[in-house]
């Protein structure tokens, strides 16, 4: 069985989430700070005329952005995921949609931290026996091996583990 997902970046390392929970990529634009509000809650965003609380995933995963907040992207959610809630997460960089087979993912996290692994839908090799199809660069060589986490986003902003 083949799944879509949504690949961007941390800190200069691949994750993925679910490609259903994103509604749209727009660029950096300005954020109104909220006061007193959590760290990882960076304020709140005009969206067309849609109020749109902005998380940063970084500081929600404790990882150092690659790039300076002008430079990153907002990946905003579908509202039906958080009650209704216009949400968007700050990364580092959006870089596709992929399609890859459900074998290519390795669920036995294990040696992750208790508390991150609730977190972590699985660990996504690509660049093994062809299991991802769309990768294939310009020249029409596969795609190097390399590793995604993909992480459950829902999860991370809720702060709840169960399915």
């Amino acid at each position: 069985m083949v799944v879509e997902i949504l690949e961007f970046d941390l800190g200069g390392e691949s994750y993925a989430m679910d490609i259903g929970i994103a509604r749209e990529i727009v660029e950096m634009l300005p954020i109104t700070p909220i006061p007193r509000a959590p760290s990882h809650v960076t304020g709140l965003l005009n969206l067309r005329g849609e109020i749109t609380t902005i998380i940063n995933l970084h500081h929600l995963l404790g990882i150092t952005p690659s790039k300076k907040q002008d430079e990153q992207k907002i990946m905003v959610l579908v509202p039906d995921m958080f009650e209704n809630t216009s949400v968007g997460v700050i990364v580092d960089e959006v870089r596709s949609v992929l399609t890859i087979d459900e074998s290519s993912v390795d669920t036995n996290i294990k040696g992750v931290d208790e508390n991150l692994s609730d977190y972590v839908q699985g660990i996504i090799k690509l660049g093994e026996d062809e299991t991802l199809k769309s990768e294939i660069s310009s020249e029409g060589h596969e795609a190097e091996k390399r590793l995604i986490i993909w992480v459950d986003v829902k999860k991370i902003l809720t702060g709840t583990t169960e399915t």
